[in-house]
């Protein structure tokens, strides 16, 4: 055999022995960076005006799902998207009182929920978190190495509040040119520059967490400049402009939802309008009965979401930077998604706005209002919190030149940031373990999108569900059933009407009435996991926990 591969001309070698396409040796590096409150169609390859060279080019390298969902929330999202499970699944908080599991509200996980660190370390993977935790515990104890959390919200010119390695920061006496996103940045850049010194030998897992463009509406001056005059057209024109981009990209089919005709509450808030001052409007408003300066100031807000979103692509760009320096980049598997749609709140909180300073600046705390919020999500209804299509689509950029050998191509599978985990560990051939420290872990309801890295094919589940705050919708296929908190349920044909424009209740009852059903039973098998491992007592919080109950044993199957 030798020796007729001597005789062999070296192209035909190079063929028997090339690595098979989406087949790598050495275990990749893995990235997720996730937005805060970005909107599905604020990325230039998601049809936005906004400059986002670097994200581009990693989708026009990658690929770029047109049909990947969040929960519409960002704690909800974050605790799915680490863990792998619904939010109501893994937190325990007011059970089981089920009338109250509203939002898989921000309490203790359950022992079994562990996040994706836990089980990649068995792996030899240092995991690093940069940016904004939002989940329950300890971020060290979840399986992190180094993190960064930035806890303060309020305002993106002040480190105040934020934790290193779960410890207080001190706080720089002069924090003149601090800018929450850029330290994100800077500190992503630190923790891949300390493993290439000294874990050299070792793959990475790194969680990058951006804050923006969540409000308040902070940015810096030049990168507000740069869009000044931008929007003064209006959101009409901005969402038009935005869905025939999207059109001859064919991101979709459907056609232009309307605009939102009522926000309604929680977003209206009669006293929020005499802190902001005269620019604000009472909502729905047609752009063209804007008053000159009503129209100055909405466009000035959308200015400062887009600078938000372009400084956020520009510290990306540092990172992707960083990791060609090291020489990791082709071999390192990239995400980038955000926690829900874009927001339409109008609020003043955190110590209030002051309507004289500089809108953008750390004096200022201003809201993006449901009419750009529209725009942001377009083609799609409604926003952050509601679970209408565009309070719960995102976009998803894969990356992964070691691994992935399409280029810019489009991915329409149906799926949801509880794919990831199981995602990563079909990647890296890892089988999660049936139980955790003698608990039990249930069957987890996400599906691998590895199949669909190679090829635009539909991955098979059963359904996807929602539930968050009383907004609630299920997916069966390419029908969804939706309603909004104490609204009747709607029913769409999510083929030709993302937008969710023609309610068929009336026409298919018995495809609405099915899906009621499915949902009403993905609840009750959601809420039985939830309730697996009862609650600690308070005497047992400070040591060791009592054995648990047989219940453990006893998990309901999700995928029935």
């Amino acid at each position: 055999m030798r020796l007729l591969f001597l005789h062999l001309p070296l192209s035909i070698l190079a063929l028997l022995f090339a690595t098979p396409p989406n087949v790598v040796a050495e275990k990749p590096n893995i990235i997720f960076i996730l937005a805060d409150d970005s909107g599905f169609s604020d990325l230039g390859c998601y049809g936005s005006e906004i400059e986002t060279p670097n994200l581009d080019g990693l989708a026009q390298n990658g690929l770029l799902f047109t049909q990947f969902y969040n929960t519409g929330r960002c704690w909800p999202t974050r605790a799915a998207l680490m863990s792998g499970y619904y939010p109501q699944m893994v937190h325990r908080d007011k059970l089981p009182n089920l009338k109250n599991i509203l939002a898989g509200n921000r309490g203790e996980r359950q022992p079994w929920a562990r996040l994706l660190p836990d089980f990649l370390k068995p792996l030899g993977y240092r995991n690093y978190h940069s940016g904004k935790w939002h989940i329950d515990g300890k971020v060290l104890a979840a399986g992190f190495d180094r993190s960064l959390d930035i806890r303060n919200q309020g305002n993106f010119f002040t480190a105040k509040g934020n934790t290193i390695n779960d410890q207080p920061v001190k706080i720089k006496s002069n924090e003149k040119g601090y800018y929450a996103t850029t330290a994100n940045a800077d500190h992503a850049i630190a923790c891949l520059q300390e493993h290439a010194e000294k874990h050299a030998d070792q793959p990475f897992f790194h969680y990058i967490a951006f804050i923006a463009p969540h409000f308040p509406l902070h940015a810096k001056p030049d990168d507000i400049q740069k869009y000044a005059n931008k929007y003064v057209a209006g959101w009409d024109q901005m969402r038009a402009d935005r869905y025939q981009r999207q059109l001859d990209r064919k991101l979709h089919n459907t056609t232009l939802s309307k605009l939102e005709p009522d926000v309604g509450p929680p977003y209206h808030f009669p006293d929020a309008f005499e802190k902001l001052g005269s620019g604000e409007i009472n909502y729905p408003a047609d752009w063209a009965d804007l008053t000159a300066a009503q129209k100055n100031f909405q466009a000035t807000k959308m200015a400062i979401h887009a600078a938000m979103v372009d400084r956020m692509d520009h510290e990306i760009g540092r990172i992707l930077k960083q990791l060609k320096t090291m020489q990791v980049f082709d071999n390192t598997l990239i995400f980038f998604a955000s926690d829900n749609g874009a927001s339409a709140e109008i609020m003043v909180r955190n110590g209030g706005h002051n309507p004289r300073a500089p809108a953008g600046s750390a004096a200022s705390y201003l809201c993006l209002g449901p009419g750009f919020s529209s725009a942001c999500n377009t083609p799609f209804r409604r926003h952050k919190t509601w679970v209408h299509e565009g309070g719960i689509s995102t976009p998803l950029i894969a990356h992964w030149p070691a691994g992935i050998a399409a280029r810019g191509e489009l991915r329409r599978t149906p799926s949801h940031v509880i794919d990831i985990v199981p995602t990563i560990l079909d990647v890296l051939e890892i089988k999660k373990p049936e139980s955790w420290k003698g608990v039990s872990i249930p069957p987890a309801p996400g599906k691998s999108l590895l199949p669909a890295f190679s090829e635009d094919l539909t991955i098979q589940r059963d359904s996807l569900w929602w539930f968050h705050e009383g907004n609630r919708a299920i997916r069966v296929g390419d029908f969804k059933l939706v309603a909004a908190k104490n609204n009747p349920w709607e029913l769409y044909d999510l083929s030709d009407d993302r937008a969710e424009s023609n309610n068929l209740i009336t026409h298919y009852p018995a495809k609405a009435a099915d899906l009621k059903e499915q949902w009403e039973e993905q609840l009750r098998q959601i809420s039985e996991i939830a309730i697996l491992t009862p609650q600690k007592k308070k005497s047992e919080k400070k040591g060791e926990s009592k054995n648990r109950s047989s219940k453990t044993s006893q998990t309901p199957s999700f995928n029935k």
